[in-house]
């Protein structure tokens, strides 16, 4: 795609972006009748007309004219046709001012309430999709919003996005809409994530203390005007609304100062009405008990809100609070966010009332760069480049291995082996064999060894881990990714540790079967060794076994003794000659000998076969917990 067009289409107001794609800047707003925020109504004239925005609301010779239906949208199957209508209105404008052309590769991505499950999405696309418009991608206004604000460094707060907790509040028109997003990703809650709560419920407030105002001469006439006709109400409103944000974007300003509106209303005849907001207004604004709210405050519904969608977050309590819509930079605003969630940031987005279009325009660069992102790591990870790396390291993951469970295995398998020999449990040395092969199994089975092994193959996977940042930190970078989203470096000094690459099944038994073997021949060598120490002990017995051990010696050589050792069955008082703690000695002091006989073992005796199944198994592990952590990117902040 080379181009991403935004299209925040809201109940009262509407706005469309569009971003090239190798743009650096902010997405640029296009003019829509004359307006980059233009009027949500449409009207048809009984001329063949069609018209969309403002002049849609008071044109003469209407015969269907729509205002604020987006948001019947989920109560009113006939909203369906109005936002046909609307879309396709806004597509004609686009087409006729030539910033959008046919057949171009692009794309549109539109906003919808986080409320809205996916059925509901799906069948908001279709809608623009049968109206003709470009593929098309439903996006959380919400989201939007918030990616629109990282993207655009709006959010400097000292906060990692990225992996805290952050709860948007969009207040709308119509409703205010809850998005809890973790890591980058929005979450969905257990409320539905909207509220009917909206700047609309001021709007009419100010219209009404504004007629209440006006000239008594002017007042029953402008009442009658705004009873009788629904375009110029919600055009009023309109305006009220504007005026409105005008004054929270710098009440202290507007303290000092006159903030007025005037609208010359054109119905039967002309009528003159003049909007005013000052501190007065600005409390009933928010305090004034209203029937649509059940004879509670706008105040008091949003409290409420906040209190629920607390209660309703089955994760960490969000650390940001961001506010996005018109009504979002009133200060009482924040501070009821603030009283609510005590602990976390409280920031409004800057131009609300383009801050969606524009995180929507950034949805689609974004996406494609996570596309493009996916798949040059799928190539990565579907070449032999992983597989090279880890073949390259894997002798000193063994030796690592070996460094590890060697004095362990001595200690818990050999000593025991050994005690059972001298008590005569155990007939023969040869028949030791079998039981340290078990052992030696068994002890590599166990939860015990597996979490002995999960430290040094820690260690063994950071010099992997550099060696795989040549190949993804230049994909991170080519589609503006954090290259920290594929670091296993960051990954494994995270305090919260989860090795992908699961250490205690890294070595599966029947693949180091040659590392029993090895353990086995030098474990019973030591046995045999610590017998040599027989004609060294004190007392008739041991000079006696020195006799015999020597006359053997002589007759057979050292081998063939040996070879008699391994086979016969010492008499037991025999064996008890042999000190435990000689053995233990021997055995302690032969730790690295037993090592250096492994790891010559190693290198002839390996099998290339399970070597290959080993690479193999480590390298798809690895592989998967890249994909893994590349299905988390989703809102890089550039």
């Amino acid at each position: 795609m080379d181009r991403f067009f935004g299209f925040d289409l809201g109940d009262a107001e509407s706005a469309v972006a569009r971003l090239h794609k190798e743009d650096q800047v902010t997405p640029e707003m296009l003019t829509i009748v004359g307006e980059q925020s233009f009027i949500t109504a449409y009207a048809q004239l009984s001329s063949g007309e069609f018209l969309i925005g403002e002049k849609a609301c008071y044109a003469d010779g209407a015969v269907k004219r729509k205002l604020r239906f987006k948001s019947k949208f989920l109560t009113d199957s006939t909203v369906v046709n109005d936002v046909k209508s609307f879309a396709g209105g806004v597509l004609g404008e686009l087409y006729g001012s030539g910033d959008l052309i046919k057949n171009e590769d692009c794309s549109f991505y539109i906003g919808c309430p986080a409320g809205w499950d996916k059925n509901t999405r799906e069948h908001y696309r279709e809608i623009f999709e049968s109206v003709g418009y470009p593929p098309a991608k439903i996006i959380s206004e919400s989201r939007a919003a918030m990616v629109s604000a990282c993207q655009s460094k709006h959010l400097q707060v000292g906060l990692d996005i990225l992996s805290k907790p952050v709860l948007v509040v969009d207040i709308g028109s119509s409703t205010t809409d809850f998005a809890y997003i973790m890591g980058g990703k929005e979450v969905e809650m257990q409320t539905t994530g909207e509220v009917v709560l909206g700047g609309g419920l001021m709007d009419e407030i100010l219209l009404e203390e504004s007629v209440e105002s006006a000239n008594p001469l002017f007042r029953r006439k402008i009442r009658n005007t705004l009873e009788e006709s629904e375009p110029w109400r919600t055009y009023c409103e309109f305006a009220a609304r504007r005026l409105k944000e005008k004054y929270f974007s710098d009440e202290e300003y507007w303290s000092t100062h006159e903030c007025k509106e005037s609208v010359l209303i054109q119905y039967n005849l002309p009528a003159k009405l003049t909007l005013t907001m000052d501190k007065n207004i600005a409390s009933k604004l928010v305090n004034k008990k209203l029937d649509k709210l059940g004879g509670k405050s706008f105040k008091d519904v949003f409290i409420a809100a906040l209190m629920d969608v607390k209660e309703n977050i089955s994760g960490a309590q969000p650390e940001l609070i961001f506010l996005t819509g018109g009504v979002s930079k009133l200060p009482a605003i924040r501070d009821w966010c603030g009283s609510v969630f005590a602990d976390a940031i409280v920031i409004a987005g800057a131009e609300p009332e383009f801050s969606v279009a524009r995180g929507l325009a950034y949805c689609g660069r974004i996406d494609e760069d996570m596309r493009e992102f996916k798949a040059d790591l799928n190539e990565f990870t579907s070449s032999t480049k992983i597989e090279e790396i880890v073949r390259s390291h894997i002798t000193q993951l063994y030796k690592d291995a070996v460094d590890t469970l060697i004095e362990p295995i001595l200690t818990k398998v050999a000593m025991p082996i050994f005690d059972r020999w001298r008590n005569g449990e155990i007939r023969r040395l040869e028949d030791t064999d079998v039981e340290l092969q078990k052992g030696v199994e068994a002890y590599i089975k166990s939860d015990e060894a597996r979490e002995l092994l999960a430290g040094p193959i820690t260690s063994w996977l950071k010099p992997v881990a550099d060696d795989l940042e040549e190949y993804t930190v230049p994909i991170c970078v080519n589609h503006r990714v954090p290259y920290t989203a594929l670091s296993f470096k960051s990954y494994l000094s995270a305090s919260d540790i989860d090795i992908k690459v699961d250490a205690r099944n890294i070595f599966a038994v029947e693949e180091m079967t040659w590392l029993i073997d090895s353990l086995v021949t030098v474990i019973v060598g030591l046995i045999i060794a610590a017998i040599d120490t027989v004609p060294f002990l004190a007392g008739p017995e041991g000079v006696i076994v020195g006799v015999i051990a020597s006359a053997v010696i002589l007759i057979l050589g050292k081998d063939k003794m040996e070879e008699k050792l391994l086979e016969a069955d010492i008499p037991n008082a025999m064996r008890r000659l042999i000190p435990k703690s000689t053995f233990k000695s021997r055995m302690d002091n032969m730790s690295s000998s037993v090592k250096q006989s492994f790891y010559e073992s190693l290198e002839q005796d390996k099998n290339e076969e399970i070597t290959n199944r080993m690479v193999d198994e480590i390298s798809s592990q690895i592989e998967q917990t890249l994909i893994k952590m590349a299905e988390v990117v989703e809102i890089p902040l550039g």
